[in-house]
């Protein structure tokens, strides 16, 4: 990647770059980039094809495909514009109205509108849905299946905090943003963008997008620390995933602090404010 260029959040590869960087990053093609959409429950976004994750994406993300090779495709998620590569396999580009959200920290699509039909996949908070109708309490899917009804919002929630905290006991997982596994940045990207507020991938972009505090820590406010993200819960208590559990955990910052700093991963790098409203697009 070319200097002055976050490789994270550039849509290029060595062949291929987004129409948008002609002239300002020379590559030998470009591309206006093909629309689509992912249809498994959650994917990794790789460095390089079969690469390590940096970050995930989860189902009904909408994505632009730039480059492929081998059965990989090179992809810009639309949500916060990370790129990497996952299995091209992955998308689909049927690209139905999305309608709602999955607003449980998980639930299950059923194969019919009844919850004793077998399940065929489960999702994540924040997977985006084409709900074309409800039956039963079951909203139908228009690729297929059923979701409960009381999992799905097509209204952003209020309170980042509180989503945050519905994941409570999530295993830590390096770059995961779903139930089955999740990291601090991912936690706090997904509390966010439940609410409707935009929010980066990682954690030195997150410090970097928000203001800094000024005063008392309060209530969904993001605290930071090299390489690591939390959020408070209010002045004396917070909530994130960590490493040292391996898990969401809530603990009081003072403790946490202590810890961090004891660990030698300090120093605390002082808290930013998200936005109060919501200030993005939803669903």
């Amino acid at each position: 990647m070319s200097a002055g260029f976050d490789r994270r959040l550039t849509p290029a590869t060595e062949r291929v770059a987004l129409e948008s960087l002609r002239g300002r990053l020379a590559r030998p093609a470009y591309t206006a980039g093909r629309p689509a959409r992912l249809a498994v429950p959650v994917a990794d976004l790789c460095r390089a094809p079969q690469g390590t994750r940096d970050r995930q994406v989860n189902f009904g993300a909408d994505l632009v495909v730039i480059d492929q090779q081998d059965g990989w495709a090179f992809v810009q998620a639309m949500a916060d514009g990370y790129c990497g590569w996952l299995r091209a396999e992955a998308l689909e580009h049927d690209l139905p109205q999305v309608t709602h959200r999955v607003s449980a920290p998980a639930t299950h699509v059923y194969s019919g509108p009844d919850l004793k039909t077998p399940e065929t996949m489960a999702l994540s908070l924040g997977a985006r849905l084409s709900v074309t109708g409800v039956q039963g309490g079951f909203a139908r899917l228009a690729r297929g299946g059923w979701v409960p009804e009381q999992h799905i919002a097509d209204q952003p929630a209020p309170d980042p905090a509180a989503v945050a905290e519905t994941l409570l006991g999530t295993p830590y997982l390096w770059g995961g943003n779903s139930r089955c596994g999740i990291d601090c940045s991912g936690l706090a990207q997904g509390a966010l963008m439940a609410c409707a507020i935009a929010c980066p991938g990682d954690s030195d972009m997150q410090q970097a997008g928000f203001p800094p505090v000024e005063g008392e820590i309060r209530r969904g406010d993001l605290l930071f620390w090299p390489g690591h993200v939390a959020m408070a819960l209010d002045a004396l208590r917070m909530i994130h995933a960590t490493a040292f559990a391996m898990a969401v955990i809530i603990e009081p910052i003072a403790d946490a602090m202590a810890r961090i700093d004891a660990a030698g991963q300090g120093p605390f790098g002082g808290a930013r404010r998200p936005p109060a409203g919501a200030c993005a697009p939803f669903p």
